[in-house]
């Protein structure tokens, strides 16, 4: 299954509409949530009854337009709709909880002037159980190609598993980018030992995946910027949840929020455990 939140935005129409698309392709079944607070969905008398209708009733119409965009993307798509008791970050990460992928637009009803991705979406990407994808913008003409952020970290092999699967589906190519830089004073890791990460990450990979055309590159760059820059165009990019250098404590990688915010393509944040 997969699960995406709306809230009446543009944005998560577009969200529906691409994981309308992502179901087809999985044939998977698609649930479209939508959160209203506990209370309104639960009352039916009493002093604010009226309200909590009325909040019910708009709930209803957002799910309802949400579900004839997916239905007009994809009408072989089983499509269920669900309202979502509380906080929406909070409902989706719960109603997830079972799901193959989570989708959500990068920003919605309630963005705060400046503020580049809405709240719910970061939460969801930091806090989700399983994969996460972002839906900020979607490639007019998608150059068929599948993106991939590795680190050389445990992780990368998680990223790298997302990313494969999803060309498969695509039958697309996959560009498997390691962007490395080096900020201190003293001397660096050579290329010739980045390419090494790469190397060793693929090792028999393209064995294993005959049908998928891999691209691989090793680029001097900071990560955030190399990716956006390899991920102008395509269908997807994939990075994993931490990665090297992330901090003790923190829910989500620097690389992993940077791209939340501004990636040029559809971001998915792979879970990943001791990676990004």
């Amino acid at each position: 299954m997969i699960i995406v939140g709306v809230d009446g935005s543009r944005a998560g129409l577009e969200a529906t509409a691409w994981a309308a698309g992502e179901a087809a392709l999985r044939k998977a079944p698609l649930t479209i949530g939508h959160a209203i607070p506990r209370w309104a969905l639960e009352l039916d008398s009493g002093r604010y009854a009226e309200v909590a209708a009325w909040m019910r009733e708009g709930g209803t119409s957002v799910l309802t337009a949400a579900q004839e965009r997916a239905r007009r993307e994809q009408p072989e798509v089983e499509v269920r709709t669900v309202l979502l008791p509380g906080d929406a970050r909070n409902a989706l990460i719960d109603a997830a909880r079972d799901a193959d992928l989570l989708v959500v637009g990068n920003h919605g009803l309630g963005r705060v002037r400046g503020l580049l991705v809405g709240s719910v979406a970061y939460g969801v990407a930091a806090h989700a159980a399983g994969d996460v994808v972002v839906v900020r913008e979607v490639p007019d003409r998608p150059r068929g190609e599948v993106v991939a952020g590795i680190d050389g970290s445990a992780a990368s092999e998680q990223v790298l598993a997302f990313a494969l699967a999803e060309a498969e589906l695509r039958h697309a190519a996959l560009r498997v980018v390691h962007a490395w830089a080096w900020p201190g004073p003293g001397p660096g890791p050579e290329e010739g030992s980045e390419r090494a990460v790469l190397r060793d990450t693929l090792a028999g990979v393209r064995d294993r995946h005959p049908g998928v055309r891999i691209v691989d590159e090793t680029v001097q760059g900071h990560p955030v910027e190399v990716l956006r820059e390899a991920a102008a165009g395509a269908d997807l990019l994939v990075v994993g949840s931490r990665g090297h250098g992330a901090i003790a404590g923190m829910v989500l990688g620097s690389v992993s929020q940077a791209l939340v915010q501004d990636a040029p393509a559809p971001l998915a944040v792979v879970r990943t455990r001791g990676g990004k």
